[in-house]
């Protein structure tokens, strides 16, 4: 198995941490949930070194650099929100394995705000999520991955083995199931991934909102902005 760093690049309430369970599930993947959230937020993010320790990464650069060199000694995935813009060096882009995963709007507009009423129109995230997509495809001069959320709950073996042959990890099935409870790696932003914390595996579990986008003019005005960028999205998803 190669090392290298793979990144999954998701918008919120996207179904990213049920992934990211699955990944933890494999044991032999150094996972990270969300560093470049955690670093804009606390100014500083914690990751795992290659000698088995922990180092602190204070920037975006530095936080680059060591997700480079722990990727030169065993796997690194990381799974990443797009809640904040970044800019990153195309060059430190093109050495990096890129994956996105999005989810029907509809459904992800009315949960995010069923976290975060005061959620703005930018922060439901397929607008940034697809200029992102269009830069690493620049970069990285191949066309990522894109996994519909909807598609990997209802046939997670076929979909996981595409993730894996398109990464060059190998396929573990024993990976697609897993004890339900909350992880340390999450336990920051716990409120957000309640739903993961309950999970045993995939599956397709629709949670029902009072305020939607079929019944609130602001989340219909959130859905009508970034309706585009999710279609030329799942245009590329497997």
């Amino acid at each position: 198995m190669s090392a290298g760093v793979i990144v999954m690049w998701a918008h919120s309430r996207s179904a990213s941490t049920a992934f990211l369970r699955m990944m933890l599930e494999r044991g032999d993947v150094a996972v990270l949930h969300e560093p470049f959230l955690a670093l804009t937020e606390e100014g500083e993010v914690a990751v795992p070194a290659p000698d088995g320790g922990r180092a602190t990464a204070r920037s975006q650069e530095e936080l680059l650099a060591r997700l480079t060199e722990l990727g030169r000694t065993r796997p690194v995935f990381v799974k990443e929100v797009v809640d904040y813009e970044y800019a990153f060096p195309r060059e430190r882009l093109a050495a990096l394995t890129h994956t996105f995963i999005v989810r029907d709007p509809k459904q992800t507009i009315s949960s995010h705000y069923a976290v975060k009423p005061a959620v703005t129109c930018a922060e439901i995230g397929y607008e940034r999520l697809y200029a992102l997509f269009e830069v690493v495809r620049s970069a990285a001069g191949r066309v990522p991955l894109v996994i519909r959320a909807e598609r990997l709950v209802d046939d997670p073996e076929t979909v996981v083995r595409a993730f894996c042959a398109y990464t060059g990890l190998p396929f573990l099935p024993e990976s697609l199931a897993w004890e339900a409870g909350e992880r340390p790696e999450w336990r920051r932003t716990r409120e957000w991934h309640v739903d993961a914390s309950h999970s045993t595996g995939f599956t397709n579990h629709r949670n029902a909102y009072p305020v939607t986008v079929d019944n609130d003019t602001t989340l219909k005005s959130f859905y009508d902005h970034h309706l585009p960028f999710y279609e030329r999205l799942v245009q590329h998803a497997f």
